[in-house]
């Protein structure tokens, strides 16, 4: 039962500020890490400008972009989950987080095409500092899509269980949040890798 989670006359509002809470704690954490490296990518780039125009040219740009089109359509199925949860539609929900899901093993399946396409011309981490920035960032980006994958998988099986209502649904927000984080993550990746050379 949905109500299960509501223990000692906390209201749904409530629950969820205090889950919304503490996740925004652990985004804050996440924001620090990818911020790191921003920085390192930016300090190394102005540093040694001329390895970092000549080595952004090896990048798929192409697949840069189907990866930054599902990302963003991801974003728009996951918040229409949400949507549709809150008004009680617990089908469409289901779908549109199925959909999220598929998504995102299309995300890691294309970024899965473009780092054996870089394998097979030589390029790995530690070939350059391009590259040991690039695999770094991309695979810890990938890290966190793999980890939202499980805990959409979560969210998925508890919604066909009947565990959220328009009343209670707040694992589905803070996942969704979760979720938007990581897809704002990659919308930062994508010019800073593919475009601004």
């Amino acid at each position: 039962m949905p109500d299960e989670h509501l223990q000692h006359g906390e209201s749904p509002e409530t629950v969820f500020a205090a889950a919304k809470l503490g996740l925004w704690t652990f985004l804050a954490t996440e924001i620090l890490l990818f911020g790191g490296l921003f920085t390192a990518y930016i300090v190394f780039r102005l540093r040694y400008p001329d390895l970092f125009h000549a080595q952004y040219q090896n990048l798929n740009r192409t697949l840069g972009l189907v990866n930054t089109l599902i990302l963003i359509t991801s974003s728009l199925t996951m918040a229409l989950g949400i949507a549709a949860i809150r008004r009680g539609r617990q089908w469409m929900s289901r779908v549109c987080i199925t959909l999220t899901i598929l998504f995102a093993l299309g995300f890691l399946g294309v970024k899965y095409v473009e780092w054996t396409e870089d394998f097979s011309r030589g390029l790995f981490p530690g070939t350059n500092m391009f590259f040991s920035l690039y695999f770094m960032m991309t695979g810890l980006h990938g890290l966190h899509v793999f980890a939202g994958i499980s805990v959409l998988i979560v969210i998925l099986v508890m919604s066909c269980q009947g565990r959220f209502s328009e009343q209670y649904a707040t694992p589905v927000e803070i996942t969704g949040l979760y979720w938007h984080f990581v897809d704002l993550v990659w919308i930062y990746l994508f010019p800073l890798l593919y475009l601004v050379g």
